[in-house]
């Protein structure tokens, strides 16, 4: 008597996808892949958020501009409820503004609307793996993003420390006579350490130094205090 072999999991994939010719398209290349379903096809981040969670589906094929809520949002609130689905975000555009909001929402990779059946099932089978699939235009602005931010942490590192205080408080929004007083130090001397800390950044003004010195810590700033 032979033993017949396990049955291989089937991969459950949902997608939300405004415009229906490209819902259709795309469901029919999920299903058209072995080992995967796809098992909800939705028009909006609303209808999403009601009818993914309960599917718990292993990825989640996600358009970044819907109508009403964005795709970056409604990846945000279905990683709160179902953090375990990976998401993958699908956009016609690989524009910086969009591609860092959508990382930061927690989205496990990133594809083109252009891309290709087997680069779609590539990049399913790759962050089933743990990847993080991305097309090679958007890697290389992920890779320039952080050598931008290496290359500025090492400009902020030749600071003096007075100098990365005067930096600090520049960064939250202080000017230079409040500066001065915080630091116990004359408003002529704040002007001189500024002169220096243009310079070593390679700036021509506080607002420049100040974008810098944010993109440097991989913040959005902080506030007065």
């Amino acid at each position: 008597m032979t033993r017949s072999s396990p049955t291989p999991p089937v991969h459950r994939v949902a997608l939300v996808e405004d415009r229906r010719e490209v819902r259709e398209q795309w469901a029919s290349f999920l299903n058209g892949f072995d080992g995967f379903s796809c098992v909800c096809a939705c028009a909006s981040g609303e209808e999403a958020l009601q009818a993914i969670p309960p599917l718990r589906p292993d990825i989640v094929l996600m358009d970044i501009f819907l109508p009403g809520m964005s795709g970056i949002e409604c990846t945000v609130r279905l990683k709160v409820v179902i953090p375990e689905s990976r998401v993958l975000i699908l956009t016609a555009s690989d524009d910086e503004e969009m591609v860092f909001p959508a990382l930061e929402a927690g989205a496990d990779g990133y594809l083109l609307k252009h891309s290709t059946p087997a680069e779609l099932h590539h990049a399913l089978l790759d962050v089933l793996h743990g990847g993080v699939p991305m097309t090679s235009g958007i890697a290389r602005r992920v890779a320039g993003f952080f050598r931008r931010r290496g290359e500025v942490r090492l400009e902020t590192a030749r600071l003096s420390q007075r100098e990365t205080e005067v930096l600090d408080l520049l960064a939250k929004g202080f000017v230079n006579k409040e500066i001065a007083d915080k630091l116990s130090l004359s408003v002529e001397t704040i002007r001189s350490y500024l002169k220096n800390i243009y310079e070593k950044m390679h700036v021509h003004s506080r607002a420049e130094a100040v974008a810098k010195y944010i993109t440097g810590r991989g913040g959005s700033g902080t506030t007065r205090s």
